[in-house]
Parts: C-alpha cells; sequence; structure tokens
C-alpha cells in the first residue's frame, strides 16, 4: 500500500473514527487528538497484512479513546459546576441517506445520551458506542478491546440497560422539537414567563456548563417554576444585547446565543410529551471557540 493510498484509506474512515472519538469523550479537541494520534499510528506502521482498513483503525481509535477517556475522567472529577459535553453542529447528509439510521445516529450523539454515558466504564462506554451507535459486530469489538465475545456482550448488555434507564424518552419528531425550541425562545426573550412556564414539564432542570469561566449555575436548578424564573431573569437583563441562530446541534435543534455581537452560550433541550425537560447550556469559552466564525441570525435581535 503506497503512502498515497494509504492517506486515502484513512481519510476515507476519518468520519467514523471522529464520530467513535467523539461519543467515547464529548469533547471534540480530545476526539481530533485521538484520531491524529491514530493516522501516525497507520501512517508508520506496516500494512501489508492489513485485510480490513476500517476494523483495523477503529481497533486504534477505540484503545486510544479508553486511554485518553481514563486520563481526562480525573480532570472531570475536579471541575467547576455540571460537566457538559461540547456541543458539536450535526449534519449526517447523503452519507447517511436512511432515516433509520439518522435516527440511531442522532441519538447517539445526543446531549442527554453523552452525559448518561459518563456515568459508564470506559470498557462500557466503547461497547455501547460501536455496537449501539455504529453497529459493529460482537466479534469485531471484541478484537478491538481485545476480550471474548461473550465478555463483550455481557458489557453491552449491562451498558444498554444502564442507558435505557436513565435516557429521557424525548420527542424525536424534528419539525416538533424545532417548533418547541422556537416557542422557548420567543417566550424567554419576549418576557412571557407564563408561556415560558407552560413549555417546561413541572419536573424540568436546567444545567449549566461554565467550568468556572464564566456565569452559569453552579448546580443544577430543578422544578419548572426555578428554571423558568432563572432563564426570564437572564432574558430580560440581556435581551437588548441578545442575538441568535437556530441550528442543529447534536442531532436536534439548538441555540447559539451572541451578546454583544460575540458567542455567548449554546442552549438545547430535552423535550418529552411536548414538554421540555431538560435546558442545558454551556457557557465554558473553551466549548465555545468553534462558533466563533459563524454568523449571527440575519433579521435583527431576538426581541423581535
Amino acid at each position: 500500500m503506497t503512502a498515497d493510498t494509504a492517506t486515502d484509506v484513512f481519510e476515507s474512515h476519518r468520519p467514523v473514527l471522529t464520530g467513535v472519538a467523539y461519543r467515547m469523550l464529548g469533547r471534540i479537541a480530545d476526539a481530533e487528538d485521538v484520531v491524529q494520534e491514530a493516522w501516525l499510528r497507520w501512517s508508520s506502521a506496516p500494512r501489508e497484512d492489513v485485510r480490513e482498513p476500517r476494523a483495523f483503525l477503529v481497533r486504534i481509535i477505540t484503545r486510544l479513546a479508553i486511554d485518553r477517556l481514563r486520563q481526562v475522567q480525573s480532570r472531570r472529577e475536579s471541575y467547576v459546576g455540571p460537566w457538559l459535553p461540547e456541543p458539536v453542529v450535526t449534519d449526517f447528509g447523503p452519507s447517511v441517506p436512511d432515516t433509520a439510521e439518522q435516527a440511531v445516529l442522532a441519538d447517539s450523539v445526543s446531549v442527554a445520551v453523552l452525559v448518561v454515558l459518563e456515568s459508564l466504564s470506559p470498557l462500557e462506554r466503547a461497547v455501547f458506542v460501536l455496537r449501539e451507535a455504529f453497529g459493529f459486530p460482537y466479534a469485531e469489538i471484541a478484537t478491538a478491546l481485545d476480550r471474548t465475545e461473550a465478555a463483550v456482550r455481557q458489557l453491552a448488555g449491562r451498558a444498554r440497560h444502564h442507558v435505557e434507564e436513565r435516557k429521557p424518552r424525548y420527542d424525536v419528531d424534528p419539525a416538533h422539537r424545532r417548533d418547541l425550541t422556537e416557542r422557548f425562545l420567543a417566550a424567554a426573550a419576549g418576557g412571557d414567563i407564563e408561556e415560558l412556564l407552560a413549555l417546561l414539564a413541572p419536573d424540568a432542570r436546567l444545567v449549566g456548563d461554565s467550568g468556572g469561566k464564566s456565569r452559569a449555575p453552579l448546580r443544577i436548578i430543578e422544578s419548572a417554576d426555578k428554571v423558568g424564573r432563572f432563564l426570564f431573569a437572564v432574558a430580560h437583563e440581556q435581551v437588548e444585547n441578545l442575538d441568535f441562530r437556530l441550528l442543529e446541534l447534536n442531532g436536534g435543534p439548538g441555540l447559539l446565543l451572541f451578546l454583544g455581537g460575540k458567542v455567548d452560550s449554546v442552549v438545547q433541550l430535552d423535550i418529552e410529551g411536548g414538554l421540555i425537560r431538560c435546558v442545558y447550556i454551556v457557557r465554558n469559552p473553551d466549548k465555545l471557540t468553534r462558533f466563533a466564525d459563524l454568523p449571527e441570525r440575519s433579521g435583527g435581535a431576538a426581541s423581535a
């Protein structure tokens, strides 16, 4: 295999490798570091005996991601306030034409699922991502993890049960989720506290991620009344300088908020039964750098 061919092969599998790494690590920079390390190993290793490059590369990326996950988990123990995954723009495009497959990928990259995955062991998380998100056969996962197929099946069952118990059963209809997201924005920006409270489930929660680098609640806010009044107060304070852009993030509609022309935060919602179950707000500037070049919404401020 020539150097050019090796590069082409790696690039053809890059989307899958990046997808696995992001779901494992929850942060794009960490995922890209792992993919780069996988490239270095692929480009320098003898490849004459590699019959299935995809399986070979997934094995490399999975083991690297497990090692990195063990490192970052210790850092997250000292993280200031709640930790949320880095928001990522998702557009599966023509490479994933099947609607059912798009739904699986969107679900596996949702904020709610990624938060639940944080509570799995690195091995359980790897098995869940490879099996549930990308449909790898158990035998192939066993090879990647250097485990028996029986052990992998056991890990998969345990991880699946854990995730199903804890993840919300949110609405998957894109049009409905977008409509509720727009109504949520209009109520918050327009100062309609009654409408805002009507959109929230009684047990709604708000999770803010600042990493201690910007203003955000250091504890999870619980109950519709407390969540609604917090959002109302924040929106009322900043509404004159606030603008937004609605875009697809982590498999669903999200809001990119600009304050004074600069990216300020990302807001994403969990929606179930026509009500908002959880509001996720990412304000850690380290997790917003990739949005800096995106334009604000044309057509005026959110209060219009």
